[in-house]
């Protein structure tokens, strides 16, 4: 008789000494504003390594956004843009992933949540592979990238230039990278 292999439930977490969520928007339309968000949990499960059945479930802290500026970082914070005193956090989950052209390159889909708004995203993900490091600790790696648009989830807030155009493009260039950790 043959034995019959069985598949198990992988949970994997976000190592954040090695991963960034971070996004760039046109700033007076011809440079661009790169920040990131410093606190976030994800429940990542796949069965085995197999990503292309991996559930996604990320919850980022909206108040730990950081462009860099203090004052900025204030204002992104206020009833303008986050207003994370009412909505604290922003979510994703994951309802689909498509292996597209190589083993490496994902297309993820999921639902994004910001301000109570709830809309279906596309983020484009390469997959690094899976190794072991020095201290026997089983790692995965991605880069995904997506655009959203931030009025689209009430961030609407704008001023107009004397020269015309506006101060703050309305596309959101989502620009993550992240080490999982499989849990043991």
């Amino acid at each position: 008789m043959l034995a019959q292999e069985v598949s198990t439930k992988t949970a994997w977490s976000i190592d954040p000494m090695h991963s960034q969520i971070g996004f760039k928007v046109k700033h007076l339309m011809f440079t661009n504003v790169r920040g990131s968000f410093g606190e976030y949990v994800a429940r990542i499960s796949t069965w085995e390594t197999d990503f292309a059945t991996a559930e996604i479930d990320l919850t980022i802290s909206a108040a730990s956004i950081d462009t860099n500026d203090e004052k900025r970082d204030g204002h992104l914070k206020s009833p303008d843009f986050f207003d994370v005193a009412n909505f604290g956090e922003l979510t994703f989950k994951s309802h689909k992933i498509e292996q597209k052209g190589t083993p490496h390159d994902f297309v993820l889909h999921g639902d994004l949540t910001i301000k109570g708004t709830t809309l279906p995203v596309t983020l484009n993900a390469e997959f690094s592979g899976v190794l072991r490091d020095p201290w026997g600790n089983e790692k995965a790696a991605f880069i995904l990238q997506g655009k959203i648009n931030r009025k689209d989830f009430g961030l609407g807030w704008n001023a107009a230039l004397e020269t015309g155009g506006v101060l703050i493009g309305e596309e959101v260039t989502l620009d993550i990278e992240v080490q999982l950790a499989k849990e043991v």
